[in-house]
């Protein structure tokens, strides 16, 4: 995927610590409900541990400790399954918001004040009414061989 976006740029948005991400839609596969996961021993801590999915395996990934963010407090979550090579991950998230088409004049690389976690696996943003839409670089965020301080 290149780092430019068509003219209008459809994102499934959802919220982490009360921070507004959005991913493309083109790369969502599905939004779920709480699952039943099962644990994944010597996994890192950010992998909750997998599901499945209408038969297909999916590892489950708690964004806010891949972040570095303090854990919810509610124990279910949302999850938003995105697909990466031929694997699917289910990004456990705080909340799901909407599809929200934004104009690619608006992009704007990530400013240096944006928390750094959110910087190391962000694209860029959209600045929108009042509220700042991060851009989640999947590859990125769920590239394990990577040092999120090279970013």
């Amino acid at each position: 995927m290149s780092d430019t976006y068509l003219e209008n740029e459809d994102f499934v948005t959802f919220y982490i610590a009360g921070q507004l991400f959005g991913v493309p839609v083109l790369s969502v596969q599905d939004i779920i409900n709480p699952q039943r996961i099962t644990p994944i021993p010597l996994a890192p801590p950010e992998i909750a541990g997998s599901l499945n999915l209408r038969g297909r395996i999916v590892t489950a990934i708690d964004v806010r400790k891949r972040l570095g963010l303090p854990a919810r407090e509610e124990k279910e979550s949302m999850s938003i399954v995105v697909e990466n090579g031929h694997d699917l991950y289910s990004l456990m998230v705080d909340s799901v918001g909407e599809v929200l088409g934004v104009d690619e004049s608006s992009f704007e690389r990530n400013p240096p004040t944006l928390d750094q976690r959110f910087r190391d696996y962000s694209q860029g943003i959209y600045r929108l009414d009042g509220k700042l839409l991060v851009i989640l670089d999947v590859n990125r965020f769920l590239d394990y061989g990577r040092n999120a301080d090279a970013a």
